[in-house]
């Protein structure tokens, strides 16, 4: 077994919605990124990866790499999975916190559970998601963006 975890941040701007957890979100702002600034699957992909020593998320899709602008996490989390198979691992289980005032994940939580664990060929009951605020504490707290902290269990494949 291996475990990992991760953690990613991204401020607000503008925008009409944002991307959590591969679902999209009506929001009054968007989240400044060079990808679609998903932080759920942005921390996810970096628990998976530092379970591993691979690095993190900007190793493998720098922001530097034209070839990621604007993209669909989403990839990059069923690119880590990739990952993982050629090293004979596999997801055991995720959790994720998001850590916000707003939006309101509890509405989406299930879809972004599905997404995740779709992507992931694991049963959404491998797939824990919560949310919670910072008390009006921190850049969080004032509203000025979102994090997500993850944690996951590699298990050997076969």
């Amino acid at each position: 077994m291996r475990i990992g975890q991760g953690f990613d941040v991204h401020a607000f701007g503008d925008g009409d919605h944002v991307m959590l957890g591969g679902v999209r979100i009506a929001h009054d702002r968007g989240l400044l990124a060079h990808s679609d600034g998903d932080v759920v699957l942005h921390a996810l992909c970096d628990a998976m990866l530092g379970a591993l020593a691979l690095g993190d998320i900007g190793l493998h899709f720098p922001p530097s790499d034209d070839r990621w602008k604007d993209s669909d996490s989403r990839e990059f989390l069923r690119q880590c999975k990739a990952m993982l198979a050629e090293r004979g691992w596999r997801l055991g289980n995720a959790d994720v916190t998001i850590v916000c005032e707003a939006p309101r994940i509890a509405p989406h939580a299930e879809a972004m559970r599905a997404t995740i664990a779709s992507d992931l060929g694991v049963g959404v009951d491998a797939i824990g998601l919560k949310a919670t605020t910072s008390e009006g504490l921190g850049f969080t707290g004032r509203g000025e963006g979102i994090a997500a902290l993850a944690t996951c269990l590699l298990l050997r494949d076969g």
